[in-house]
């Protein structure tokens, strides 16, 4: 009973996560609702990597509320393409690039959270 109030409690934050992420990053895409202006100086790519992880945080909810083996390689994938876009974003910086501060802050709370999730998703269901 334990493990699964913390495996439905990992999924509904994983979801709320996953939500949240592709309302903010597709509002952006898109400029739903004038928050590209609101943004200022977002960084594209950046923008363009978490809309994507969005999805995968999705698709690895779906496999922990399943059980699936997968779930923690879609988790560690996601956090491979924000260290990716990390990486950029500082190649960017270094190159005089706009950005908004709070986008280095953004991006490592993102890969901390995301690697988070794919080592509870291995404890969870892979070391079980």
């Amino acid at each position: 009973m334990k493990s699964k109030i913390i495996t439905y409690a990992t999924v509904g934050v994983l979801m709320a996560f996953a939500l949240l992420t592709l309302f903010l990053s597709s509002s952006v895409i898109f400029d739903w609702f004038g928050i590209r202006a609101k943004e200022g100086n977002y960084v594209p790519f950046v923008v363009w990597a978490n809309f994507f992880c969005s999805w995968l945080y999705l698709l690895a909810a779906y496999g922990f509320i399943k059980l699936r083996k997968w779930t923690h390689k879609i988790l560690v994938a996601a956090a491979l393409i924000l260290i990716i876009a990390l990486i950029g974003l500082f190649f960017h910086i270094n190159n005089g690039g706009l950005y908004e501060t709070k986008t280095i802050g953004a991006l490592i709370f993102r890969i901390s959270l995301t690697l988070v999730f794919a080592l509870l998703a291995y404890l969870r269901i892979v070391r079980k």
